[in-house]
């Protein structure tokens, strides 16, 4: 923790010190014009700026265990995550949606081959009301076919979101799922076409 402590301590003057730093903070302070929602777990390996690039203020992220989407049900109570994908689309107008899993993945990883949550009630409520319960369960500990059958899932979940869906029926928006090897580095995307995650 005091890396984190150091380091925080430090940013501003390390900014200061910095011409075009400061520029970008100052325009940052002004507003958010985010390029996407970029919706991914809440595992400390995933980094997304680290393998996107992304600069401050590109990426509005929504994490969640196991990089879930819950279900929209009309009548609803609140929910952050809800709350998150509709500020995202309607307010910021995001042209972009990314659904991002990733190898090595707890969540989906316990859900496909039936651990034993009852030690952690919370994490087994969420999961079984989020993780379909139909993924392969002799995935292997990289659980690749589960979780990209799982950000298929999302996707879907997605499209059932009223401004999700009226800015798809416009045109002005994109849904894209992502898998991420942990291990590798390597990005890969679902082209519908072919119903596979390739390189992107």
């Amino acid at each position: 923790m005091q890396t984190f402590i150091d380091h925080a301590r430090n940013f501003r003057d390390r900014i200061a010190d910095h011409h075009q730093a400061r520029e970008e903070f100052a325009r940052l302070a002004t507003g958010q014009s985010p390029l996407a929602l970029f919706i991914t777990c809440s595992d400390s390996r995933v980094i997304p700026a680290l393998f996107t690039g992304a600069r401050p203020g590109e990426l509005f992220e929504l994490r969640t265990a196991g990089n879930a989407v819950p279900q929209y049900r009309d009548g609803q109570g609140p929910s952050s995550e809800a709350a998150t994908i509709e500020y995202a689309v309607r307010v910021l107008g995001v042209r972009d949606i990314v659904v991002c899993g990733h190898s090595h993945c707890g969540a989906v990883g316990a859900m496909a081959r039936g651990d034993d949550l009852a030690g952690v009630p919370s994490v087994r409520d969420w999961l079984t009301e989020q993780v379909d319960d139909e993924l392969p369960d002799d995935d292997g500990p990289e659980v690749t076919a589960a979780v990209q059958r799982h950000v298929r899932a999302q996707l879907e979940r997605l499209r059932g979101y009223p401004c999700v869906r009226e800015r798809l029926a416009e045109r002005r928006l994109r849904l894209h799922g992502w898998f991420y090897e942990i291990h590798t580095g390597l990005v890969l995307a679902h082209r519908p076409s072919a119903d596979a995650f390739l390189p992107l």
